[in-house]
């Protein structure tokens, strides 16, 4: 995969109070633009309106927003794939990773999301949003949480957001990867991000002091050096 691929294991607007956060400002920073094109990607949340509005309110004046809209709920809401070229950064939020996945490759937006990435449009998301890029991943789209082997692909191994904010996940992943079930991966707790490049680790940043990220093994869990944003 080329491209650069911002996977955040939580944090970022959707899970601060005041809509406020260091990592979606260097998300922001990333772009290189003083008012970069950002579009927030809700099929996760089945293109909840309050989450969308939530995105706008945290980039009012700092982007030009948009959002690609899929569920079609009325003519006026559908968004073709396409309005994704046209961006300089993606944000996928939260939700149901399978959903997620269905419904992209149903209206071809991988195609759509791979084009961008080459073109130099930074990709980022958050828990589901995190999940989708990576061969597999710790899921609770069918209730309890569960491996879910079917991602795009495009980063290796098997990805883990929330790792400790979310009672069971760490433990879980853990025990999927030394069974089999899920392939080693990467693991980041709430605040933490990790930065991809061509499909290969760069950094870890954190916008929370301690935030942590791991490699997973089969036999071993490995912490990775996360910069702090401060």
């Amino acid at each position: 995969m080329h491209g650069t691929i911002v996977t955040l294991g939580g944090g970022g607007f959707s899970m601060s109070d005041d809509g406020s956060s260091r990592l979606d400002d260097h998300l922001l920073e990333m772009t290189g633009k003083e008012h970069p094109r950002v579009c927030f990607v809700g099929t996760a949340s089945g293109d909840s309106v309050a989450y969308r509005e939530r995105f706008f309110t945290a980039f009012d004046g700092r982007a030009e927003t948009s959002a690609l809209v899929l569920f079609g709920q009325a003519a006026h809401d559908f968004t073709p794939p396409q309005i994704l070229l046209e961006q300089d950064l993606i944000y996928v939020g939260g939700g149901s990773t399978a959903n997620l996945l269905a419904l992209w490759r149903l209206h071809g937006v991988p195609a759509v999301l791979e084009q961008a990435a080459v073109s130099g449009t930074i990709l980022a998301g958050v828990s589901a949003g995190m999940n989708c890029w990576f061969e597999a991943s710790s899921t609770d789209s069918f209730g309890p949480l569960a491996p879910l082997r079917d991602g795009l692909g495009w980063l290796p191994g098997s990805a883990c957001p929330h790792y400790f904010g979310e009672e069971g996940r760490a433990e879980r992943f853990r025990g999927w990867i030394s069974e089999g079930s899920l392939p080693a991966g990467c693991a980041a707790d709430d605040g933490v991000a990790l930065v991809w490049r061509d499909g290969v680790l760069a950094e870890a940043v954190t916008e929370r002091p301690g935030g942590q990220a791991f490699r997973v093994t089969a036999d071993s869990e490995a912490p990775l050096d996360v910069r702090h944003l401060g």
